[in-house]
């Protein structure tokens, strides 16, 4: 439903609010749509200077909706497309993106934020990809940028284990600009938006495009998106969703 997700524009900032915290801000494709659209039309909208995303509740996002994967992998679904909108449209983003992360950021929840320009971590943020664990590859051009920013081997650690990375080792390791108490989080992510809302902002623009070439994490993506679609339909990925209905640890060694 798009009225979970909540738009707000004042002052230069577009603050893009996930609300729907008695599902975790689990994400469905509707959420997405509501999110590519808004995303989209920032890059047209001249009083939209920054873009801030921030989540409702104790939880930033437990990622997609585990729901509608489970769909995909029992052949109930064709799946959606405004996922992949989504993530398109952070990459090609010339607005400046700040995040405000607290709790849990799951999957794409976590690979989303390797978008942002500025992100700022309550400090009871934990980062998490567990991909491989549901049978899945990364997405977001995740696999790309992930490594090139925290190294190989800690990357492979976070997609292959699923392992959680808390708020200073995320700090240390380059995926966040702060870490504050987890009362201090809005209001620091509101601050730096403010400060980058009253730089020029052609210069920030051509300054983004220099840093990050949006047409090669496009194509990052699509071949991720190839390998997600054919992993999320496969033996291995209706264990893993039944598993996770049935609330047990999933068990691989069944299927080929």
């Amino acid at each position: 439903m798009t009225e979970h997700v909540r738009i707000e524009n004042n002052n230069g900032i577009l603050t893009l609010t996930l609300a729907r915290p008695d599902k975790k801000n689990a994400l469905t494709d509707a959420m997405y749509g509501k999110l590519a659209d808004t995303i989209e039309s920032a890059e047209f909208d001249p009083s939209a200077r920054v873009i801030l995303i921030r989540g409702e509740g104790d939880m930033f996002t437990a990622g997609n909706d585990v729901g509608e994967f489970a769909a995909v992998a029992a052949g109930k679904s064709e799946g959606s497309r405004n996922v992949v909108r989504f993530i398109q449209s952070l990459a090609r983003c010339t607005r400046p993106l700040v995040a405000a992360v607290q709790g849990r950021a799951v999957g794409v929840g976590t690979t989303m934020l390797l978008h942002c320009d500025l992100v700022v971590l309550a400090d009871n943020a934990q980062l998490s990809t567990p991909f491989v664990s549901l049978a899945l590859v990364p997405e977001a051009a995740s696999s790309l940028l992930m490594p090139a920013r925290i190294g190989y081997a800690r990357a492979y650690e976070m997609f292959a284990l699923g392992e959680t990375v808390p708020a200073r080792s995320a700090l240390e390791w380059g995926l966040a600009n702060r870490v504050v108490p987890l009362d201090k989080l809005d209001a620091e992510a509101l601050a730096l938006a403010q400060r980058l809302a009253r730089q020029p902002a052609g210069a920030l623009t051509a300054t983004k495009k220099l840093m990050r070439n949006g047409e090669a994490l496009v194509a990052q993506m699509q071949a991720e998106g190839e390998q997600f679609a054919q992993r999320l339909r496969t033996a291995e990925a209706r264990e893993a969703f039944t598993a996770f209905a049935e609330r047990r640890p999933p068990d691989f060694t069944k299927v080929a």
